[in-house]
């Protein structure tokens, strides 16, 4: 096994292992289910919190670590794309280039996201902990909060979704190092067949894989880039 080969396999297990510390970090954050009426303090900003209630029943220290946990992680998955770019490189179009750069951009913007989830954690917690008169200031501060994920999510998405239709054009084109059948395989369809396909899993899997299910699609595509790429390019 030459050097060049070995920097890809390990690669794309560094991929791998970073989406499953990604998928954690989801769960630790959002796997939680409470009734409303046992917090009457938030009852009345359901709307607004719109499920976020559930991470009242989440320990601060658990937030943290599933914040932390995935923004830590952000340079294993641009590690995986940096591989899925090489992978595409053989092609010799520059649409590689604006793929890897997309995937990028949105990891590094996802990073925002995920971590900012623990302040509207400590959000929800204030809300349900301050007196009825203080509420409203705490209420404020979740819708900027809210306001500022929409604005990140919009261009996040896009760019998975442009950079996911990049990747699969060049495969299905042929002359990349992905066999054709990759081109049906990134993480915008994985993540497709993940929200119809875990209608069939047990209860207690979809309670525990709540929110998780991007970095799954994540997880599933690295390891078949990585599998793929084995071998070398």
């Amino acid at each position: 096994m030459d050097a060049s080969n070995f920097s890809l396999q390990l690669t794309g297990l560094l991929a791998i292992l970073g989406a499953f510390l990604y998928a954690t970090g989801d769960v630790m954050l959002l796997a939680s289910k409470v009734n409303l009426d046992e917090y009457p303090k938030l009852k009345p900003f359901a709307k607004l919190l719109s499920d976020a209630e559930r991470m009242a029943a989440l320990s601060p220290a658990r937030m943290m670590g599933g914040a932390l946990i995935g923004v830590f992680s952000t340079p294993l998955i641009l590690a995986g794309f940096w591989l899925t770019y090489q992978g595409l490189t053989a092609s010799g179009s520059a649409l590689a280039l604006i793929s890897l750069l997309l995937f990028g951009f949105a990891s590094v913007v996802g990073a925002f996201v995920h971590g900012s989830f623990f302040y509207m954690g400590e959000y929800v917690h204030a809300l349900n902990q301050v007196d009825e008169s203080s509420q409203p200031v705490i209420a404020d501060m979740i819708a900027r909060h809210r306001k500022v994920l929409l604005i990140t999510y919009a261009p996040l998405m896009l760019s998975v979704i442009l950079a996911s239709i990049l990747f699969s054009v060049l495969v299905a084109q042929g002359g990349t190092s992905f066999p054709i059948w990759m081109a049906a395989v990134n993480p915008v369809t994985v993540t497709i067949v993940w929200m119809l396909g875990k209608r069939i899993l047990p209860q207690f899997v979809r309670d525990w894989t709540e929110g998780a299910g991007f970095n799954i699609a994540y997880l599933t595509f690295f390891t078949c880039v990585t599998l793929t790429l084995w071998n070398g390019i």
